[in-house]
């Protein structure tokens, strides 16, 4: 396939997710924090709601900064692309050998998150640290889920890159 319609696949699905399932992920997040809250006015409701809130404000902002910029990233590599492709190698050799060292540490997080989660809701008996758990338990969950299919848009775009580097003669 070629470079170009692997980097426009790769973005492609980074606009869709951010766009298609992060935002609206998040905002039903904050929906169901505020009926947690509004059903259970007790310190399971508010331990529940808590990551809740925080993941819908996550899901709201990074989806709709990354599915906002994506149009105008694309447009730019591709210039940058059809006048100098390495000046786009430059910047994304870089950039995604960022992200993919990133992942192992990611995915950890989310890990912890779940251990965390499962921790509070079966070792404790406190209301507020089961409603917490469970909310951990599920904002590890979807991390893993959501960041899965990142992962593996990365993954073939930079072997593009690479390949594209190869062809090039860049080291």
């Amino acid at each position: 396939m070629p470079f170009l319609s692997v980097m426009q696949t790769y973005f492609r699905g980074e606009r869709i997710e951010s766009l298609y399932l992060l935002v609206p992920y998040g905002l039903a997040c904050l929906a169901f924090a505020a009926v947690a809250v509004r059903a259970e006015r007790n310190a399971f409701g508010w331990g529940i709601a808590v990551p809740f809130v925080l993941l819908g404000l996550i899901g709201v902002g990074v989806g709709g900064g990354v599915g906002l910029r994506t149009d105008a990233q694309v447009a730019e590599l591709t210039v940058k692309l059809e006048q100098s492709p390495e000046a786009l190698l430059a910047v994304e050799r870089p950039r995604m050998a960022q992200v993919n060292r990133n992942w192992p540490i990611t995915l950890g997080g989310y890990l912890l998150f779940i251990v965390l989660g499962a921790g509070l809701r079966f070792g404790l008996h406190a209301d507020w640290a089961q409603g917490l758990g469970i909310g951990l338990l599920f904002f590890g969950a979807s991390g893993l889920i959501i960041d899965g299919f990142a992962e593996r848009r990365a993954k073939v775009y930079t072997e593009a890159l690479e390949s594209l580097a190869k062809e090039r003669g860049v080291p």
